[in-house]
């Protein structure tokens, strides 16, 4: 358990999401199917090569209007934790268990639990800071499959396009949490794992859980990025690897007493602006 439970205190205090009469948008409640709300025609046309000028005009409004219905969403969600991990481990496999266990941690310390707000481990670490009474958030991406929201996330967000919700996902973060994966999991990893190194945002704990999962790409790593002089020997250093659920907790905790020292006071809800 953390030494200082007091030290949240000094960090920006987060009201509650106000929950009015109207559903949060993309929440169960609106009777929107999950990740069939809308097509992903539109992402796919974005990278297909230039259109016309109209219609590229017209994308960036989108665009635009994605990210600002993002930042109003999540603007009073709170200091966050975002977990990462596989869709497609079910109850009672070891890391979904384990995801669980993460989250009610993450919950313990105070912190939001933030996810893609689907199944496997993002359910997992959502259930966990549930039962453990924490809060937990999903922001999802619209594929052409059909996905359903966990029911464990206190409100979701749909999104069109990857780099608008990986935005998300790393601007209200404290910390993150990544457990085994697929592609998903390695593109979201290695791009925190970039924005650390390249000191795009600020040194936050980065925290890799399951060692036999995991020990073969830090192998790689050593082996042929760092022997091949393609990254520094110290980056290696800019992340953890545990098996344990009880050093996530102390490390994330490390995590906030930095992020402490550099906050600025939180935002406050403005009556005019519908807050």
């Amino acid at each position: 358990m953390p030494e200082n439970p007091d030290l949240l205190q000094s960090l920006p205090h987060f009201p509650e999401p106000v929950i009015s009469g109207q559903a949060p948008l993309g929440s169960p409640a609106t009777g929107t199917p999950w990740g069939k709300s809308a097509s992903t025609r539109d992402a796919r046309e974005f990278l297909s090569g230039p259109l016309s000028r109209t219609e590229e005009l017209l994308r960036i409004g989108r665009i635009g209007m994605e990210f600002l219905r993002g930042f109003r969403s999540l603007h009073f969600v709170g200091p966050c934790i975002t977990v990462f991990g596989s869709a497609r481990f079910e109850p009672g496999h070891v890391y979904y268990e384990l995801a669980r266990e993460v989250g009610a941690k993450i919950a313990g310390l105070g912190l939001t639990t933030m996810t893609g707000g689907g199944p496997g481990i993002m359910e997992a670490a959502n259930r966990g800071a549930k039962e453990a009474g924490g809060r937990s958030i999903g922001c999802n991406i619209i594929l052409p499959f059909e996905q359903k929201p966990n029911p464990y996330v206190d409100r979701f967000i749909d999104f069109r396009y990857f780099f608008v919700r990986k935005v998300m996902l790393v601007k209200y973060s404290y910390g993150f949490v990544i457990l085994p994966g697929g592609f998903g999991t390695l593109d979201e990893f290695f791009e925190v794992l970039t924005l650390v190194q390249t000191k795009k945002v600020d040194r936050f704990p980065l925290v890799l859980v399951g060692r036999k999962y995991w020990e073969p790409l830090i192998d790689f790593m050593k082996c042929r990025l760092i022997d091949g002089r393609t990254i520094n020997p110290e980056d290696i250093d800019l992340f953890s690897i545990t098996d344990s659920p009880v050093e996530v907790e102390s490390m994330l905790w490390q995590g906030v007493e930095e992020s402490a020292k550099r906050q600025k006071a939180a935002p406050r809800r403005k009556w005019f602006l519908g807050e």
